[in-house]
């Protein structure tokens, strides 16, 4: 009797490591990870072309990251309490972001201190199958442990205001959530729609959404539920369109559009400056 219980119990073992197995080799990614890897948001992304930008106030930092390797952000110093957050694409942190971090630190003023946070761990990639796998690999919570970091050396007592574009975009409302009451202003440029309200709740500061019309992975009704979403939560929401596609603010982007990336910066910088 002993030995039959001893083969049932070997056999209830078994069948239950086996189903755990296959849930585990058969899990997907959810959400923006799950588009990363689908071949219409690659072939919308044409590689960027090559830049070499040399940094005239900026360079690299480190910090600590609870339960994970060091976080790493492109810093531009400034002078005050103001500080801006820059979210890259799905390309990662490479010289095109940089070059923006320095050009927005000159749009807004030297005060304004500029961070441009790198949610792939030192990865940058050329190539859209390149862009795909680390943007499916980052996890919410590796991207949401290397902001955490940031903000803790970034440290209390500052106005803070983020700024992303596509995948940086979604991670610029996320960053803005975990600012707490030190958020005073989030940009989104055709960042992905939190679709969660329990994650919008929290948030403390007004939001500017911007996206171009002709974008086939941001849905108008996703959008417009975002938006609602956000209002309940007693905070304001500027919303713009532009006849455009996705990326268009993009310079790296060989659908580039200047004339609706030019007005849309002026938009978000009158934002940024009213809310700095």
């Amino acid at each position: 009797m002993n030995k039959l219980n001893t083969l049932f119990l070997l056999a209830f073992l078994l069948l239950t490591f086996q189903r755990s197995d296959a849930q585990s080799c058969c899990a997907r990614p959810v959400g923006m990870q799950a588009m990363a890897l689908t071949a219409s948001f690659k072939a919308a992304h044409e590689p960027p072309a090559p830049l070499a930008y040399e940094a005239k106030k900026g360079a690299m930092m480190s910090f600590p990251v609870t339960g994970g390797a060091e976080g790493h952000a492109f810093y531009v110093p400034g002078t005050s309490n103001k500080v801006l957050i820059i979210f890259h694409e799905w390309w990662g942190l490479n010289d095109y972001i940089k070059r923006e971090a320095e050009e927005w630190q000159n749009r807004l003023g030297e005060e304004v201190s500029v961070y441009a946070i790198d949610l792939y761990d030192g990865q940058v990639a050329t190539a859209p199958d390149e862009a795909s796998k680390m943007m499916s690999a980052l996890t919410p919570e590796r991207g949401k442990a290397i902001i955490a970091g940031l903000l803790k050396v970034i440290g209390g007592g500052k106005r803070i205001a983020t700024l992303g574009w596509c995948m940086g975009g979604s991670w610029s409302f996320t960053g803005a959530v975990l600012a707490g009451p030190s958020a005073v202003g989030c940009v989104m440029y055709y960042g992905f729609p939190e679709k969660d309200m329990a994650r919008i709740k929290p948030l403390k500061c007004d939001v500017l959404y911007i996206r171009g019309s002709k974008d086939d992975f941001i849905k108008q009704e996703d959008v417009a539920q975002f938006e609602k979403k956000v209002q309940s939560t007693g905070h304001n929401i500027t919303m713009y369109s532009y006849e455009a596609v996705h990326a268009f603010a993009n310079p790296s982007n060989p659908k580039y559009d200047k004339k609706s990336a030019a007005d849309a910066q002026g938009k978000a910088l009158a934002f940024l400056k009213q809310k700095l």
